[in-house]
């Protein structure tokens, strides 16, 4: 991979004294003696910062934030530490745990395990846990184009004991005998839509696409005790707090709506975090009532909004819908989730509701035929105002960019992703791989830019691998780029660019003082970066115990 380090000009913007503070008084604390990336484009650098309440009041320089101190102000030495806003995790998916046991085949998240490597591993956790313990793991590509691995061989491996495998991108699933008893689907399923259920002489094989195996998942997960999804809800936030990170967007797939409400309700959460509701599909349709009834807000800092549908999948089981055929399956090109006529009733609701639809859209094909009907069906004018967002938009290629650009669509980017570069070049024809993944192209069309994770959790092995690439060398973007994304553009893509996602005064102080330069320092080293404080609304949420607080 190509180290691309940031050149950083470290210019101070003066004191900014907000009116507030002059009739409120004193701040209730200042930091001072940083290096504080604000993410604030009229003044990106300070090097103190000043709070009261929940609130920013001023930015600058040292020797000025200091004279707004009185004598009760916590007075917090940085010794010359970076802070940044505080990292918002623009797609993410919590409220999760293992169910059962679960094992890996390799540290590396883009694995791919051939069959026998998974049969001998389930042998041998089968021979070791009691009956009807369920088994869990994750495989990749090869194991979907292995057609022995399915059920049956399962079933071999593992009689006793309920198993799924999930392929690592989440859009397919793999059940044994065991287990698709326990799910309760019957004989043979009719495909939900968006979804297919695989069957082989009239018999489910045990592997799922799409909605389908999204909803066994859900039906599984839901089962679990409220008080294990609560404990794994305050360990995802905790973890997240510990990198920085003080909002997610979380699209809620994972639990049903009623299991998600009740928990969240009863589980004040410490970090920030939008629940956007998914809804899940029949062989009727789209199943829209189930999320009707939640409240818009479940506790202090969790809110419901939005609403995301899956309109393809990716290209490593080959289910993004592509322009040009994949190279390395003749003749085929991938395929929409649902018909055209759903996706514009979906495109119309978002038109006329007041939620912000979101878009899981990876092929070209997809991203062309969307941009197109959002032109037939509104001006440019009324989806600006809507922003309408693309998950992922991996394959939005160079001459979809200035329609995307025009409709004001925020693309969320999943830097990860990036990482799976061999097996999406396999895929994918050279002359679709060369406009694959986009970024640096994006920012210099004017769209607006979130990063999520959808993956690896830590924004500095996102960022690490926003700043390098390494799929295509020539999309990457600098750290202050990615740290804007992962902060500003997070909270410009869920309408919260004026609460929170910078450092200035009158925005919401919630910040990260971290352990190393993440602007300086070799790329190789930005993954070991850590948060050592980290304020939301100006409260401690995660303290190392590196700094020390003055009165």
């Amino acid at each position: 991979m190509r180290v691309v380090v940031s050149i950083v000009r470290f210019a101070f913007a003066t004191a900014v004294v907000s009116s507030p503070m002059r009739a409120q008084g004193v701040p209730d604390q200042i930091l001072t003696g940083g290096k504080i990336f604000t993410a604030d484009s009229a003044r990106p650098w300070a090097e103190a910062i000043a709070i009261r309440g929940d609130r920013i009041v001023a930015v600058g320089r040292t020797a000025a934030i200091t004279k707004l101190a009185g004598s009760k102000t916590k007075r917090i030495a940085l010794g010359g530490r970076v802070v940044v806003p505080g990292f918002n995790d623009a797609h993410d998916h919590s409220g999760t745990s293992d169910v059962g046991t679960s094992f890996v085949t390799s540290s590396d998240p883009w694995a791919d395990p051939r069959f026998k490597q998974i049969f001998d591993s389930l042998e041998a956790i089968a021979a070791r846990v009691k009956p009807g313990t369920w088994i869990t793991g994750t495989v990749g590509p090869a194991f979907i184009d292995d057609q022995t691995a399915r059920r049956g061989a399962l079933d071999r491996a593992a009689p006793n004991n309920p198993v799924m495998l999930t392929l690592f991108t989440g859009h397919g699933v793999f059940f044994n005998g065991a287990a698709l008893a326990l799910l309760d689907l019957g004989d043979k399923p009719a495909d939900p839509l968006g979804g297919r259920y695989e069957y082989e002489r009239g018999t489910l094989t045990g592997y799922m696409e799409e909605y389908a195996g999204s909803s066994a998942i859900r039906t599984l997960f839901s089962r679990q005790r409220d008080d294990i999804v609560a404990a794994s809800f305050r360990r995802y936030a905790n973890d997240g707090l510990a990198m920085g990170i003080t909002s997610a967007t979380d699209m809620a797939d994972a639990l049903t709506a009623i299991k998600t409400s009740r928990v969240l309700a009863a589980t004040p959460l410490p970090i920030r975090l939008r629940v956007v509701p998914f809804p899940f599909t029949t062989s009727a349709g789209r199943a829209m009532t189930e999320w009707r009834t939640v409240p818009a807000r479940l506790a202090p800092a969790t809110i419901v909004s939005g609403v995301k549908y899956i309109l393809d999948g990716t290209p490593v089981e080959r289910l993004e819908l592509l322009r040009r055929p994949y190279a390395d399956k003749s003749g085929w090109y991938g395929r929409a989730n649902f018909p055209p006529d759903t996706i514009r009733a979906i495109l119309k609701e978002a038109l006329a509701g007041n939620q912000q639809t979101m878009l899981h859209i990876t092929g070209d094909s997809l991203v062309k035929f969307v941009v197109s009907a959002m032109q037939q069906l509104a001006p440019d004018s009324v989806w600006r105002k809507k922003r309408l967002r693309i998950e992922h938009g991996d394959g939005i290629a160079p001459d979809l960019q200035p329609l995307v650009a025009r409709l004001g669509i925020v693309v969320v980017v999943n830097p990860t992703h990036f990482a799976a570069g061999e097996i999406v070049k396999k895929r994918l024809e050279p002359a679709v791989a060369a406009g694959y993944y986009p970024l640096k192209s994006l920012l210099a069309r004017g769209i607006v830019v979130a990063i999520g994770s959808d993956g690896a959790r830590s924004p500095f092995i996102n960022v690490m691998l926003a700043t390098q690439h390494p799929f295509n060398h020539g999309e990457a973007i600098s750290r202050e780029q990615a740290v804007r994304a992962y902060t500003w553009g997070s909270a410009y893509a869920e309408f919260a660019e004026k609460e929170k996602g910078a450092l200035s005064p009158g925005m919401l102080a919630d910040l990260a003082v971290l352990s190393q330069d993440i602007f300086t320092v070799p790329a190789d080293k930005l993954p070991a970066t850590t948060s050592v404080l980290t304020l939301v609304g100006g409260t401690v949420v995660y303290d190392a115990k590196v700094l020390v607080a003055k009165p």
